[in-house]
């Protein structure tokens, strides 16, 4: 049985970048946002603005779990999701119990949040991330489990040194040759294709600037006069966002 490697993400958080990286590492079977299928068509918790979902792709929560499992008998699979998809019922799948290997990335929600209204202006607060996702971590480590918390912000910084430590935190090996690609986009992101044009047109993580934090800052301000809830949603996922941030690598 081989590992199971789970990046719990919210949406716009640059995770979409990262599971490329981790795909062009060539030794893993990587699946993007699987669990999605039962948030948004088993359950039907709300309808998904610019998602085709995949013909035959399992739908319930315990049908994307078992596929994983079988793929993971043959080689390590890596899945990129969002904990919002399975909190709290994960927690009490005992099916995952040793399996997964977890760890978490986050992004400033002043420019998440922004990102996210601008596809879809009926985001609920849920769908903003943040909260599932400490509460997650929360859950993980009461429970005596590893969590590495990464932050996007980090990863422009320095994305080999970042992502090389979370490998290693991981176990996995160095992979210096993941870090640009060339390629046509993965086949797997096209039933969600209009959330990602940006990292599909690019080939690397470019690296962050103070001019770009400010122009984040005065877009959430722009754009908040507009859209009132993004306050709200700022505000609520605020103190969830600085818990994952403190417990970050190199925090």
């Amino acid at each position: 049985m081989h590992p199971i490697i789970a990046l719990w993400s919210h949406p716009r958080s640059m995770s979409t970048a990262t599971e490329r990286i981790m795909r062009e590492r060539g030794d893993l079977r990587c699946f993007h946002e699987p669990f999605m299928y039962d948030y948004y068509i088993e359950r039907q918790v709300r309808v998904m603005p610019h998602f085709e979902p995949q013909d035959g792709h399992p739908v319930s929560y315990e049908a994307v779990r078992d596929m994983l499992l079988t793929e993971a008998e043959a080689q390590p699979v890596f899945i990129k999701d969002m904990s919002f998809y399975v909190m709290p019922h994960i927690l009490k799948d005992e099916v995952w119990q040793g399996r997964l290997v977890n760890c978490f990335l986050v992004r400033d929600p002043v420019a998440s949040i922004p990102s996210y209204f601008k596809l879809d202006p009926e985001v609920t607060l849920d769908e903003i991330g943040l909260e599932a996702q400490a509460e997650h971590h929360k859950a993980l480590v009461a429970a005596g489990e590893k969590a590495v918390v990464i932050r996007a912000e980090d990863i422009r910084g320095d994305a080999r040194g970042v992502l090389s430590a979370l490998w290693a935190e991981l176990g996995l090996a160095p992979a210096d040759h993941a870090f640009d690609w060339q390629g046509a986009q993965p086949e797997d992101w096209k039933q969600v294709e209009g959330w990602h044009s940006d990292v599909t047109r690019s080939n690397g993580i470019r690296p962050i600037t103070a001019e770009e934090v400010a122009t984040q800052k005065a877009k959430f301000e722009a754009m908040s006069g507009d859209h009132p809830a993004m306050r709200q949603y700022l505000a609520h996922h605020q103190p969830h966002y600085e818990y994952l941030c403190s417990q970050a690598l190199g925090a």
